[in-house]
């Protein structure tokens, strides 16, 4: 058996896979030096609290076909979350699957995060309570007044977050910061030359179904999938998130998981007037909350997550498929891993650890009809 030496791991949601992860990932690959590729997948919810367009059986096939080894779940406990903590989450379970590089796309990657990092606020809270702002404002001017340098790029902010994260470490990773190549993370509109744009403006494109324009931007293999396969958004959701708002008790709204500042009663007049999910986040919209924050607490409504059902340590690697080299680095690290590694999920999982995972899973398949937890087993590729 080869001894694997280096091991590189990818925080990924891949929604949907395409030309532009196909580049990140060789570009990863050829500098780490990898013997092996470990992506840790957000499942069907992603961080900006979206639902994923794909399944995550789906996108880890397409991910294993494009140069992933081993794909793993992100828990939804932090897979819907702010950057801190998706990082904080994703970071440390590839650090148990003992990866040893850590790579990730940034609109600048010559950026000196780690000067970013050391002149973060020890306690951000007692630094921003001005309510004229986002908290994402707030903390990115503290930084820039602090070190000259900007960081407001979609993916710069992820990548401070990794970083931060990594230092956590008792181990840190090697990071590698890879330039983003074509449009901005949030960027969508495509350019009519270009074989890569961002994934909103890849979504948009299918959801408007123009596929030739979706053809030229992800591998043959994701256009497939895509074509042939059921995709959910929040317009399809809308109906139960409503009923969920409308229904509940402005007491009970107060108990779900990062409700704060009174939102609560903001939420349930939108969902009153509003005729649809955008309408709903325009109205419910305040200069406090980012369209990525109120979209995480209607997450969270709709799964009726309370305060303390988020623990902030994983319990669990969900395993979601590998290939050949995959399958050798669990074989090494399974024994060594403090965490059990679980490739299908059992009636005592369900209950326990692995609920949370197993509703967001749920409340697609009410929508799909395709099984998400109980039946499956890993993707081999």
């Amino acid at each position: 058996m080869d001894i694997i030496v280096n091991v590189l791991g990818i925080v990924a949601e891949y929604n949907p896979f395409h030309n532009g992860h196909v580049y990140h990932l060789q570009r990863a690959k050829k500098l780490a030096h990898a013997d092996v590729t470990i992506a840790v997948m957000s499942g069907n919810w992603v961080q900006r609290g979206e639902p994923a367009l794909l399944d995550k059986w789906q996108r880890t096939r397409l991910a294993l076909l494009g140069g992933a080894d081993l794909v793993i779940e992100l828990p939804f406990q932090f897979a819907v979350q702010p950057a801190h903590l998706f990082a904080q989450g994703a970071v440390r379970l590839l650090s148990i699957l003992g990866c040893t590089h850590l790579a990730f796309g940034a609109e600048h990657p010559e950026m000196d995060f780690e000067t970013l990092v050391a002149n973060q606020p020890t306690n951000a809270s007692s630094h921003f309570k001005q309510f004229n702002e986002t908290y994402p404002t707030l903390f990115n001017d503290y930084l820039q007044a602090q070190t000259g340098m900007n960081l407001r790029a979609s993916n710069d902010i992820l990548g401070f977050s990794y970083v931060a994260a990594n230092d956590q470490l008792e181990k840190p990773l090697a990071v590698l910061p890879i330039e983003r190549l074509g449009s901005s993370h949030q960027e969508t509109q495509i350019d009519g030359d270009s074989t890569i744009a961002s994934g909103a403006a890849i979504r948009g494109a299918v959801q408007s179904s123009d596929w030739s324009a979706v053809s030229k931007l992800v591998p043959a293999e994701t256009l497939a999938t895509l074509r042939k396969n059921q995709l959910v958004t929040w317009d399809d959701f809308w109906p139960y998130l409503r009923y969920q708002l409308l229904s509940t008790s402005l007491t009970d709204l107060h108990q779900v998981y990062q409700m704060s500042e009174g939102i609560e009663y903001r939420l349930k007049q939108a969902a009153l007037t509003s005729k649809d999910f955008a309408d709903f986040l325009k109205s419910a919209k305040t200069k406090r909350f980012t369209y990525a924050r109120l979209q995480r607490l209607c997450v969270y409504i709709l799964m009726q997550v309370n305060r303390v059902e988020l623990p902030s340590e994983a319990r669990y690697i969900r395993v979601l498929g590998f290939n050949g080299v995959g399958q050798q680095h669990l074989n090494q690290v399974k024994k060594q891993a403090t965490l059990p590694l679980i490739s299908r999920v059992t009636d005592d999982w369900i209950d326990g650890p692995y609920r949370l995972d197993y509703q967001a899973g749920m409340v697609r398949q009410m929508l799909t009809g395709v099984d998400q937890d109980r039946l499956q087993h890993a993707i081999i590729i």
